[in-house]
């Protein structure tokens, strides 16, 4: 079984589909390293990121990582961290 990765790509849709477009948010720009309230991203737009990522990629996060990852790059860290673990109990 071939593990999927959570990317930028994914993030940005996601973002988009539950928080909306962000007046003054570039999301087409590089975004990584930038902090979510710079983007125009609050806690609630984050936490309804991690729900709807939750039920798309089948995977449980833990809330309190998604609270502390201030960056786009963090959050997709958290992400992967758990998609590769589910994918090690899967196996």
């Amino acid at each position: 079984m071939t593990q999927r990765l959570f990317t930028v790509d994914d993030l940005k849709r996601i973002l988009l589909e539950g928080a909306g477009e962000v007046e003054g948010a570039d999301l087409e720009t590089d975004i990584l390293d930038l902090e979510f309230d710079v983007i125009g991203y609050d806690s609630i737009a984050l936490l309804e990121t991690g729900s709807r990522v939750e039920r798309e990629f089948e995977v449980e996060l833990d809330d309190e990582e998604l609270a502390t990852a201030g960056t786009p790059r963090e959050f997709i860290e958290v992400v992967n961290r758990q998609l590769a673990k589910s994918a090690e109990q899967v196996a």
